[in-house]
């Protein structure tokens, strides 16, 4: 299959950024060691949409040494980086993606990947799902099952599976241990916090932050931003995670009232219209809006632009919207994933772990597929432990171990 990317003469720098995410990336590392030995995946075609950067570039590499035949799509427009795609066409993956495309390209090159006919699938905000439930359904007779690496993508998920209506199995990569606690709460409150200041330039301590829920991408960016010396204030729905924002010492108030005192705001809740036409009329001159959440639906930027008089790009990856009273409402990255869009994501040793999920995912797939069900599952527990153990061994440190005793002590309890 030949690939569809910007320009070839970019490979280069990819083969940088990646061999430069390696140096920290342990996990994924001894999995290559072990597994490019036996090659499991001997055959077997696996094709991923995920955000196409240093560090999914290397889990790529990792299946194809462990013998997949592996066709990759990015799954955000603006987080697909061109160096990375060139570097992968030359390390013998095909690769469907360019940074900017339009919407129709985006579809087009998930087509695209869907004609090598996966039998593996690794999923990113359930776009590769909704397509072979829907327009390519000759293919999933030949599909094994999946994972899902988003939040939003698993939510698809189980509204698919409690409608009947899901075809294959699919891991929820994302409900991992080794993934939420890691990669959801200090990768995105890192990576999000990075996209923000490289792109303001701006302090953050001393400003009102508003956080768009405190599910687990939440309470790392509300962290992330009281550490920079921000006052944070936390919006929910949920009555259980609004009293835990409370409990760690944020305050707590709808959007109707934290839209008028709000100097940033960031929405990670994985639902549309959280901050929308009312919000913008009631907001300070010279706010910023960014989003961390998987789709652009978040900030409702179709409102924001019918009730502003102008519109025009700033500065890179920022947008001002100017208002009939003057005031003037900045927005980042289109109101994409600004952790990805105006930054590099994730850091390697968070990616390290999420993307061992990924990898043994996949590998339970494989052995076990046929003894699963059209349905959403967890990973096995001792998947979680042998990546959390090689993540700790990678990093020197030792932990205790129950003895005899201790465990037929827990065993009669």
């Amino acid at each position: 299959m030949k690939s569809m990317i910007r320009d070839i003469a970019l490979a280069p720098s990819g083969h940088d950024k990646i061999a430069w995410v390696k140096n920290f990336m342990p996990v994924l590392n001894q999995i290559e060691a072990e597994y490019s030995q036996t090659k499991p995946f001997a055959g077997k075609r696996i094709v991923m949409t995920i955000h196409l950067e240093a560090k999914t570039a290397y889990l790529a590499l990792v299946l194809k040494n462990a013998g997949a035949e592996v066709a990759i799509t990015g799954s955000n427009p603006l987080s697909t980086q061109d160096d990375i795609a060139a570097a992968l066409v030359e390390d013998g993956v095909v690769v469907y993606a360019t940074h900017g495309c339009t919407a129709e390209e985006y579809d087009e090159f998930l087509a695209k990947a869907l004609d090598t006919r996966p039998e593996i699938i690794i999923d990113d905000g359930g776009d590769l799902v909704s397509m072979l439930h829907t327009k390519r359904r000759e293919l999933l007779p030949g599909i094994l099952g999946g994972s899902e690496e988003t939040t939003t993508g698993v939510h698809r998920l189980h509204a698919l599976a409690a409608k009947g209506k899901l075809e294959f199995p699919m891991i929820a990569a994302n409900d991992a241990y080794c993934k939420y606690l890691f990669d959801n709460r200090y990768g995105t409150g890192q990576s999000t916090w990075d996209g923000i200041m490289r792109t303001t330039n701006l302090v953050i301590a001393g400003k009102n932050v508003v956080i768009a829920g405190y599910g687990w991408c939440g309470k790392g960016c509300a962290m992330r931003a009281k550490g920079l010396g921000a006052n944070v204030i936390v919006t929910e729905v949920d009555p259980i995670k609004a009293i835990e924002a409370v409990f760690d010492g944020f305050r707590v108030m709808p959007m109707d009232e934290a839209a008028k005192i709000g100097d940033i705001f960031l929405t990670l809740t994985g639902d549309k219209d959280v901050i929308r036409a009312r919000h913008f009329a009631d907001m300070k001159d010279g706010v910023i809006m960014a989003n961390s959440g998987h789709f652009d639906v978040e900030i409702n930027i179709p409102e924001l632009e019918s009730q502003s008089v102008s519109r025009q790009t700033v500065r890179t990856n920022i947008e001002e919207f100017k208002q009939k009273d003057g005031r003037k409402l900045y927005l980042l990255a289109e109101g994409r994933l600004v952790n990805l869009a105006a930054g590099d994501g994730h850091p390697a040793e968070i990616m390290d772990l999420s993307f061992a999920v990924q990898f043994f995912s996949a590998l339970h797939l494989l052995h076990h597929h046929q003894d699963m069900k059209p349905e959403v599952y967890l990973m096995p527990e001792e998947i979680n432990t042998r990546i959390a153990e090689i993540k700790l061994a990678s990093m020197e440190i030792l932990i205790d171990k129950l003895t005899p005793e201790q465990k037929k002590y827990l065993d009669e309890a």
